[in-house]
């Protein structure tokens, strides 16, 4: 029983590590052109500057009181309320510090209106000490508007205040290093516990989620048709509970060993992989699929099984648990900003334990019902109102489905979100001829390959459109200027009337104007490609089809090198057509 369950397990993370692998492969596609008018949105995941780069402070002081001057390069920010001064020595005590006006924004990575600082930032710390020699500790966090947060930042300082000079260090010296009092050690403590309850609220927030509810509402229903003792229910509770723990401290693994190579990411971040948020989608959308019953595979996931002795029933329970971790990824609960912003800050041992916190307080519902018959005894009896309910909750899945989907857009392009829906099309055209290989023996084998092909093309299509939207534009937009200019100049020039709700030229596009040879014509004929985009309504553009008596798009125009007249090209392409005229422009 539990090597099958193993078993399901390892295969799960083996998969969540090929994810995870993706990221940095999608990261270019993930800015997408939409990042191109942002210089800050353009960074990748390497030219992150190192946190000494980004945040740069000088000390200064002056009439017993310490004057911090921290230069923040650009697309970068500080917390305010991150900031933390603590004296070192017991000789010595910090006043409340005197900060400059900072910026309110609304962060997503603690959720919450938080005051920051851009460009630069002073702070005036009053202190009081009978010594000649001050050591103070500083702990500041910032982020990149990028996205990535850099963990909480420790500087010592040591200050001799008969000649005024500041020492800065990452380390700490040795009265530091003897560790705080106990007073101290003692709220550290309370942080520490004060931070597994919020983890722990957070993760049974989570389950009211439209992500996470409607798993969690099927598998608990399931115990209204289970003829199972209290004993079986605790065990599968076990084992839903198990597959939630340990999704989550996997998840905090591969974060925490990403973090250690260098990479800056946080919590959520294969949700910054595109591949990894279509695949949610793709989830989403079967799960609804099967909650509205078009699908019948995949009920078994979350039913919690028939009968005791069945090791599938409690692989199920655990499959479920780790089901629900997956779909709960592009849910954050209110209460799980603080304890996630303190796990990524802290060692290793103290993040997993606050990770486990989080998955046990999504478990923490289920256990309670497999555990206190009451609780499970209360549960509505079965009945038509069951499937009427489970049909209800498809819609959820359905709604966010379509977030992510226009998350996928915003991280890639409108094409990439095009292909996705394409996807999920072929999804379901699989599904129908799955199914109908089960009601039509003569049509098995070929309705089973055609169902292949059509999942293979909901994968393909995707990661094709996302390979060629990391490409750099090769055109130019066209305007009646440019096109004046480069004519003035006697360049030949290529225009492409267009728009996207014309099929003709989407299909022109990709048959005969987005090749490598086409783009290598341009160049060696020293073609200016112009295109024209008509998908709203454009004066000018209309100017020009009005011009050469079109009613519609597409229009393709080769101007000449030097004056004369341009030649009007098929409405329909051809590949050799269309790279035969262009080598004979300058003939």
């Amino acid at each position: 029983m539990m090597k099958k369950t193993v078993k399901l397990s390892l295969l799960l993370w083996v998969f969540l590590a090929a994810i995870t692998s993706m990221v940095s492969a999608a990261e270019q596609n993930s800015l997408g052109p939409s990042a191109s008018n942002n210089s800050a949105l353009s960074l990748t995941q390497a030219e992150f500057l190192p946190v000494e780069q980004a945040y740069q402070v000088d000390v200064l002081v002056s009439a017993n009181q310490l004057l911090f001057n921290w230069s923040i390069r650009d697309g970068y920010y500080l917390y305010k309320d991150r900031f933390k001064f603590s004296a070192v020595d017991a000789n010595s005590q910090l006043q409340t510090p005197k900060f400059g006006a900072g910026k309110v924004k609304w962060d997503d990575y603690f959720e919450a209106e938080l005051e920051v600082f851009y460009n630069a930032t002073e702070i005036v710390l009053p202190f009081s000490t009978a010594a000649e020699q001050m050591e103070i500790q500083i702990e500041s966090q910032g982020c990149a508007d990028a996205g990535l947060c850099y963990p909480p930042r420790k500087q010592w300082l040591t200050i001799d205040l008969t000649s005024g000079a500041v020492a800065i260090s990452s380390t700490p010296s040795e009265s530091a290093q003897q560790g705080p009092n106990a007073k101290q050690a003692g709220s550290e403590q309370f942080s520490l516990g004060l931070i597994l309850l919020f983890a722990l609220a957070g993760g049974m927030i989570l389950n009211l989620m439209p992500c996470v509810f409607p798993v969690l509402s099927i598998k608990a229903l399931s115990f209204t048709r289970a003829h199972q003792s209290d004993k079986d229910k605790q065990t599968h509770g076990l084992a839903y509970t198990a597959g939630v723990v340990s999704s989550f401290v996997a998840i905090a693994v591969v974060m925490l060993a990403l973090r250690s190579a260098g990479e800056a990411i946080g919590w959520g971040f294969q949700l910054q992989s595109p591949a990894f948020v279509i695949f949610l989608i793709y989830l989403f959308f079967v799960m609804g699929l099967a909650f509205s019953g078009y699908l019948e595979i995949g009920t078994g996931l979350m039913s919690i099984g028939q009968s005791s002795g069945n090791d599938e029933s409690l692989s199920s329970s655990f499959m479920t648990g780790v089901l629900a971790t997956t779909v709960a990824s592009p849910c954050t609960a209110p209460f799980m900003g603080p304890a996630l912003g303190f796990a990524i800050g802290q060692s290793s041992a103290v993040a997993l334990l606050v990770f486990a916190f989080l998955g046990l307080g999504m478990a923490l519902p289920f256990i309670l019902l497999t555990w206190i018959p009451n609780l499970s005894q209360r549960l509505p009896k079965p009945g038509q109102w069951m499937d009427t309910f489970k049909q209800f909750l498809a819609f959820p899945l359905y709604l966010t489905a379509v977030w992510l989907l226009w998350v996928a857009g915003r991280q890639t392009s409108i094409d990439v979100a095009a292909t996705v829906v394409i996807g999920l099309v072929l999804i379901a055209m699989a599904i129908w001829l799955w199914k109908l290989n089960q009601t039509n023996s003569s049509l098995f084998s070929a309705s089973k390959i055609f169902a292949a092909v059509c999942l293979m093309g909901s994968i393909a299509i995707p990661g094709a459109e996302m390979s060629k939207a990391s490409e750099e534009a090769r055109w130019e937009p066209y305007s009646p200027e440019v096109l004046a200019r480069l004519r003035s100049g006697g360049k030949p020039v290529l225009v492409n009337l267009t728009a996207d709700w014309c099929i003709t030229c989407m299909v022109n596009e990709r048959v005969a104007l987005s090749s490598d040879a086409f783009y290598q014509a341009l160049e060696n004929n020293n073609i200016t490609y112009l295109k024209g985009d008509w998908t709203d309504s454009d004066p000018e553009i209309t100017e020009l089809l009005n011009q050469y008596q079109r009613s519609g798009v597409p229009l393709y125009l080769l101007f000449p090198e030097g004056p004369g007249e341009a030649e009007i090209l098929p409405q329909i392409l051809l590949a050799p057509v269309v790279l035969d005229v262009l080598n004979q422009a300058n003939q």
